[in-house]
């Protein structure tokens, strides 16, 4: 019988759902399901139109699938292979390499579970700035620690390749020239920008009708780029109110060739709006083990993001003021999904201004 302790609770061979994993039916039936066929835009972003593509659906969405990313197929593999090996470790091992000492990374439970008061049908495993990786990884003897780490920094490599092309199209669909690119102050160098990898594990649950993979939320990031392993989908976007009925959330299935690139608040504030940071949550199932692999990029840590210059109206002002990534956590930490609003300037503050 599995431990039924909160911080412990080995979900691989859970029976039921204890309290602590249990959602209200309110909470997880917020929205319907979208049932009319919707899905998210899918755009080849080697597409000489590509720039226009990716601006229309970073604002209407705020989410699409890209296609011709480059990332070897081989390596996704591998960075599946590796996280599946990874999590079938029994659970005592993990939880030897549970983040301390001020590190980001290791296993654990999903970064925003401190924000609700119910647990999530989920694990993970956090892989962030110039933590020493080996270090973490090499406590799970006799996993082949020094493969996983080389594949890993393969895989953010060749990510942050990635985030330099759609970093590209993006500055291109806002009307901007791709000089100016480098004007942009968050973006002059994204050699130094910070960036992550969260590896999640979504078990079979014996009744997910009663729980939830990951909660809803925005990402605070730029960019998240989600690589999704094939098989049954989990993924959901919520898409607002439009002419096509209300707010309902869409599934993002795993599609072949694809990854799955969604908008995050800085980018949002960056954009000075007009980028939809999208909201998205993970559902779980009765019959398969889902395996996602997150990247995330945003600034430098002392670098403050604000709206582009050109993109503000010179009646109105920015609709954000400037914060560093580290900051925004911080005010993430006290309002969570508030957390954007209360960067906003107010009518008032742009009248004085």
């Amino acid at each position: 019988m599995p431990s039924l302790s909160k911080e412990h609770f080995d979900l691989y061979s859970a029976f039921h759902v204890p309290e602590t994993h249990a959602w209200s039916s309110s909470h997880l039936h917020d929205h319907p399901i979208a049932g009319d066929g919707a899905t998210i835009p899918v755009i080849d972003i080697s597409d000489p139109d590509a720039a226009s593509m990716v601006g229309g659906a970073c604002r209407s969405w705020g989410v699409f699938y890209a296609t011709s990313h480059g990332i070897p197929a081989d390596l996704l593999h591998q960075v599946e292979s590796h996280a599946r090996r990874l999590f079938s470790l029994p659970l005592h091992r993990k939880l030897q390499t549970a983040p301390r000492d001020g590190s980001l990374s290791g296993y654990g439970r999903p970064p925003i579970s401190a924000f609700f008061p119910k647990l999530m049908w989920s694990e993970g495993f956090t892989l962030a700035g110039h933590d020493d990786h080996l270090a973490v990884t090499s406590q799970l003897s006799p996993f082949d620690s020094l493969s996983f780490c080389e594949v890993m920094e393969a895989y953010r490599k060749e990510m942050k390749k990635l985030a330099g092309r759609l970093f590209r199209l993006l500055i291109l669909s806002l009307g901007l020239e791709e000089e100016e690119m480098g004007q942009v102050g968050p973006l002059k160098e994204l050699s130094q920008a910070a960036d992550a990898i969260q590896l999640n594990s979504y078990p079979t649950c014996p009744e997910p009708e009663r729980a939830i993979g990951m909660a809803a939320h925005t990402d605070s990031a730029f960019l998240t780029v989600l690589h999704q392993t094939d098989g049954a989908g989990g993924l959901q976007v919520l898409r607002d109110q439009d002419e096509s009925g209300s707010a309902r959330w869409v599934d993002v299935l795993p599609r072949p060739d694809c990854l799955v690139v969604n908008v995050g608040d800085l980018l949002h504030i960056l954009s000075n709006g007009r980028f939809k940071s999208v909201r998205h949550r993970a559902v779980v199932n009765r019959a398969d083990h889902r395996i996602s692999a997150a990247y995330f990029i945003g600034p430098p840590a002392h670098m403050k993001v604000g709206s582009i210059t050109k993109l503000v109206d010179m009646r109105t002002g920015p609709m954000y003021r400037p914060v560093t990534w580290p900051e925004y956590l911080g005010i993430r930490t006290r309002l969570f999904d508030k957390a954007l609003d209360s960067v906003k300037f107010q009518e008032k503050e742009l009248e004085k201004d």
